[in-house]
């Protein structure tokens, strides 16, 4: 299904991508232009799998790709770590994915085509420091996306940290993502202010540690930011991510462009 108006009259850019964001409910792809960082034409959209094991969703992603009778090389995201082409974690995915080959999944699905392989806040992270929230901005840019849990991506002048998992860091008593995440504060019910306070308190750790030039806040709570983030107390600004949900995608695209593996 598509999630986007067809543009068909959309021009050939002259340096396309390709890239596919996976997530725990759906998976989505499309055509980039590089040179802008917007999608060309539609995004089309396939449910994930379920259960979402590594062989049904390389089939979904190729699903996806077919769809636009795109032949080049292939950018794809997931849901959790990955180091020299091995799956380490896996959220909101099946659990099989750990220890996955994922180049050698992808590769046999997709043709043996070149493709390229991300966490997805990493390829969202580089979407916005190359084309939205972050351009034109030096030195270190983190993004970090609040949802279920905190993802992070950290950018120097451009350059990808991959992997670094934030989310996870030990912040006073607790991990960053059990007292910052949007899910806590919805499930306590917290009011923006009391949540501030404990996303500040995480900002400061990062700041301490980081010393970013800017935060860009992603996740579905960024689309809110008016009502919070005015309310933060750390020293670095934070700003609110712009590509959204096309984030995904574009990084992916851009990853492959480059020859990025992780």
């Amino acid at each position: 299904m598509t999630d986007t108006p067809a543009t068909d009259s959309s021009p050939t850019p002259r340096n396309p991508g390709f890239g596919v964001d996976v997530g725990g409910s759906g998976i989505k792809g499309g055509i980039v232009d590089l040179d802008t960082g917007e999608l060309v034409g539609e995004r089309f959209k396939v449910l994930t799998p379920q259960p979402a094991t590594p062989e049904a969703v390389a089939a979904a992603v190729a699903e996806v790709v077919a769809h636009f009778d795109w032949a080049g090389p292939v950018g794809i995201t997931l849901p959790g770590v990955v180091t020299e082409g091995i799956m380490r974690t896996a959220a909101n995915i099946d659990k099989a994915w750990i220890g996955t080959d994922v180049y050698e999944l992808f590769s046999r699905h997709l043709g043996g085509r070149a493709v390229s392989v991300l966490n997805d806040a990493d390829a969202a992270g580089m979407a916005e420091d190359a084309y939205g929230a972050g351009k034109g901005v030096d030195g270190v840019v983190m993004l970090l996306t609040f949802g279920t849990g905190i993802g992070s991506a950290i950018l120097i002048n451009g350059n990808l940290v991959p992997n670094t998992e934030l989310g996870h860091m030990q912040v006073g008593k607790q991990e960053a993502e059990h007292q910052a995440s949007s899910r806590i504060k919805e499930e306590k019910d917290w009011s923006y202010e009391k949540w501030t306070e404990k996303v500040s308190d995480v900002l400061k750790a990062y700041e301490a540690l980081f010393w970013p030039k800017l935060f860009i806040a992603g996740g579905g709570i960024s689309r809110k930011a008016d009502k919070w983030i005015p309310l933060l107390t750390n020293k670095t600004p934070v700003v609110p991510a712009t590509l959204l949900n096309t984030a995904g995608i574009v990084g992916a695209a851009m990853a492959v462009s480059q020859g990025i593996k992780t």
